[in-house]
């Protein structure tokens, strides 16, 4: 398995896999390290190399003092501004190479609802993109909070939402980025996209007057004793103060 250079589409497939595991996976042992491994045809040691130089470019952790490799490649920092200069279109082209290396139909790699939409044609094709994007946005919010909302703590996967900060439908360069996600509990996404509740650009929740002066007390039980506090804020990807500030203008009510 011994291979040289490494193509474009390899450096794609492992960037792809570094938004989906958490920084403390990265090494030769972790099973979707091996995976990828496999399918491309490297070591898992060679992956596990690659996810590393990818690490060393990440500015969250940087700020952390937690970093990757010392050296990397040239390869590593364009396929990085790539996908940060085009998160929709490089996210789905990821998605689509690893559909192809794996052979595994894009649809099912992405876990999409499919029975609602059109047989064929392009309709098809363009509402595929957007749930296969939405899936990866998902994924990569969802790994960088650790899977756990930033509000309550809670880790329960079936009760968290990959929010958008700047809604899906507002400003399209920016629906991507997964600087522009939160991981929210259900409950918390719903409020937060009602303009309940907002964040500081020091990452401070703020409850709305609405909720504050509510009469049910079952409501002001969920939210007051988060007014002020404080987000676990994500091991990578930390949201843009710019969209946070974006919210705040146009959607939060009564603050």
């Amino acid at each position: 398995m011994t291979k040289n250079n490494w193509t474009r589409d390899e450096l794609i497939l492992a960037f792809n896999l570094y938004c989906k595991i958490p920084f403390t996976k990265i090494n030769d042992t972790y099973k979707p390290v091996i995976e990828l491994s496999e399918i491309i045809g490297r070591t898992p040691g060679a992956v596990s190399f690659k996810l590393a130089n990818y690490a060393r470019l990440d500015p969250a952790l940087q700020r952390r003092d937690v970093s990757g490799l010392k050296h990397g490649s040239k390869g590593e920092e364009e396929i990085w501004n790539e996908f940060h200069g085009n998160w929709e279109e490089l996210s789905f082209e990821s998605e689509k190479l690893l559909s192809q290396y794996s052979g595994k139909q894009l649809e099912q790699l992405s876990e999409i609802e499919t029975y609602d939409l059109p047989k064929e044609g392009e309709e098809r094709e363009a509402l595929v993109k957007i749930r296969v994007n939405q899936n990866f946005f998902r994924k990569t919010v969802l790994t960088s909070y650790s899977s756990r909302c930033c509000i309550t703590g809670i880790q329960n996967p079936q009760l968290l939402v990959a929010s958008h900060i700047i809604p899906w439908s507002e400003i399209a360069e920016h629906r991507m980025k997964p600087e522009n996600g939160l991981c929210l509990n259900a409950l918390h996404d719903r409020a937060f996209d009602k303009g309940l509740i907002t964040i500081s650009d020091d990452f401070k929740v703020i409850i709305s007057k609405k909720i504050i002066e509510d009469k049910d007390e079952a409501v002001k039980t969920f939210f007051l004793p988060f007014h002020g506090k404080e987000i676990i804020k994500p091991n990578r990807f930390v949201p843009d103060i710019s969209f946070l500030e974006y919210h705040r203008n146009k959607f939060a009510v009564n603050f």
